[in-house]
């Protein structure tokens, strides 16, 4: 089979699709920016008609925001449900997925596919019954029902995320900690563990941001005290016509901020080319 050299003149057919490529990313981006920077403008903007700028500029509508839709209270709802989830979630999944990566047991692929089917299924088609289960059980509408109900695709994508990293470590480390007197709890402790820790806060890194962007999970089981911020702001544009829609906007704004900080925290933590330079280095070894 011929190698083509890279170094070769590109056909008339590749410098064309090289060119739509460009611009396809070039007009995305460019459509993203306008639109982030329109929210951001008008929410400090007093009026903006047939202007390429409001008329004049002010903060107010975010001291409005905070005052209106009550953000102190809808912030710290929403910090102890991803703090939850991610915790659970890291828990549970990791556990779950050093099971099935080390055992075999008949029906395990029918166990993997099950792990599968939440991340495959929209939310919304089986986010309500399992809100009218969880409300029947009674942690429906409160802080416990929408923490359980984001359980239900994160501990799977956790799991999955994880058993290619628990596959790529030699079991035989494990025996040689057992020969020593280890069992599987200081096993798992002091060995798996930091050797998992890329993996580990990669998937939870995936959690945290999956968990404050997930609206129709928590939207079926909040009450009027247990509202994330991406829900209150769903209520927020459904009551664009009774309040300012800069409002709105400043409401958005400090939606991105916050899945922005802590995003940003995450990255403090986890380096996303751990990943990639381990998987190199186990190719290669």
């Amino acid at each position: 089979m011929a190698v083509r050299n890279p170094f070769a003149p590109q056909t008339p057919g590749e410098r064309l699709w090289a060119f739509a490529m460009w611009a396809f990313m070039i007009f995305f981006i460019v459509n993203f920016v306008a639109m982030v920077t329109a929210v951001v403008v008008n929410s400090f903007g007093t009026r903006w008609l047939n202007a390429w700028l409001p008329a004049a500029f002010t903060t107010r509508w975010y001291v409005s925001a905070w005052n209106e839709f009550q953000l102190h209270d809808v912030l710290i709802v929403t910090f102890e449900v991803v703090g939850a989830v991610v915790l659970l979630s890291g828990l549970l999944g990791v556990p779950a997925a050093y099971a099935l990566a080390r055992r075999n047991f008949p029906g395990k692929q029918l166990v993997i596919l099950l792990f599968l089917l939440p991340m495959l299924i929209p939310p919304i088609t089986f986010g309500i019954p399992l809100a009218t289960v969880l409300y029947q059980a009674h942690f429906g509408g409160n802080l416990s029902g929408v923490i359980l109900a984001n359980l239900v695709p994160t501990v799977p994508f956790v799991v999955l995320v994880m058993i290619p990293f628990i596959e790529q470590i030699d079991p035989r480390i494990e025996s040689a900690a057992r020969v020593f007197g280890a069992g599987t709890f200081r096993i798992f402790i002091h060995i798996l563990v930091p050797l998992l820790a890329p993996g580990i806060l990669a998937a939870l890194l995936l959690v945290l941001v999956r968990t404050i962007a997930m609206f129709e999970l928590t939207f079926f089981t909040a009450g009027p005290g247990s509202q994330t911020l991406v829900v209150a702001l769903y209520y927020a544009v459904y009551a664009a016509g009774v309040r300012a829609g800069q409002s709105i906007d400043a409401m958005a704004v400090i939606y991105m901020l916050t899945t922005l900080a802590w995003l940003l925290i995450a990255l403090r933590f986890v380096d996303p080319t751990q990943i990639v330079t381990r998987a190199k280095r186990e190719a290669a070894h």
